[in-house]
């Protein structure tokens, strides 16, 4: 059987305790070797929005990480030019890692403007599996989707996750005001923030 490697994208703004226990349960779950955190310079759907400077996420989510061997940091996106959309990360972690099979990890939410994604058809095919972390109580139309993306139901895995209210922009707000936020963050994470004063 082929090694299987999980990838987890995302800005980690910064990364929180609910992306590792996400993270850690598609591990565990999926029967992943590891998980790439990949960290994403820009969205190319959140272009908008304010987003702290690369290289202070690229430290967060280092810490986050350090020392865990399930986990591990890729700069598959970091190190090339955007737009980076998830279809070229997939291809090109194909051929990093070519002896493996690729789940990708994504959220409930996501997986309904999947069929909408750049080269969605490609990127099916650039992965064994899509991983899904649903809300407790939340039925994708499977039958839609399937419709919409064809093959995508052969290739869903769902991981049952705990349900985590939280989210990095709620954290940011904590800082910013002056809230807790210390419960949130992994002790290297919060410590980096207090050191460098950021999201202030």
């Amino acid at each position: 059987m082929n090694r299987r490697l999980g990838v987890f994208g995302g800005t980690f703004d910064p990364p929180h305790l609910g992306h590792l226990i996400l993270a850690a349960e598609a591990q565990a779950q999926l029967g992943l070797e590891k998980v790439l955190f990949v960290l994403t310079p820009q969205p190319p759907h959140k272009l908008d929005n304010q987003i702290s400077a690369l290289e202070e996420r690229l430290d967060l989510l280092a810490a986050a990480v350090r020392g865990q061997a399930i986990f591990e940091l890729s700069r598959v996106e970091i190190d090339r030019p955007g737009p980076h959309y998830t279809t070229d990360t997939l291809t090109l972690l194909g051929e990093q890692f070519p002896d493996c099979e690729l789940v990708y990890l994504m959220g409930g939410d996501s997986l309904d403007d999947l069929p909408g994604w750049y080269k969605a058809p490609d990127l099916l095919a650039a992965c064994a599996a899509i991983g899904v972390m649903l809300r407790p109580g939340a039925q994708p139309d499977l039958a839609a989707l399937e419709a919409a993306l064809p093959g995508l139901s052969a290739k869903l895995q769902i991981v049952d996750a705990p349900l985590l209210q939280i989210s990095s922009s709620q954290i940011r707000v904590r800082v910013r005001d002056g809230g807790h936020f210390r419960f949130y963050l992994p002790g290297a994470v919060y410590e980096l923030i207090l050191q460098r004063g950021l999201y202030k």
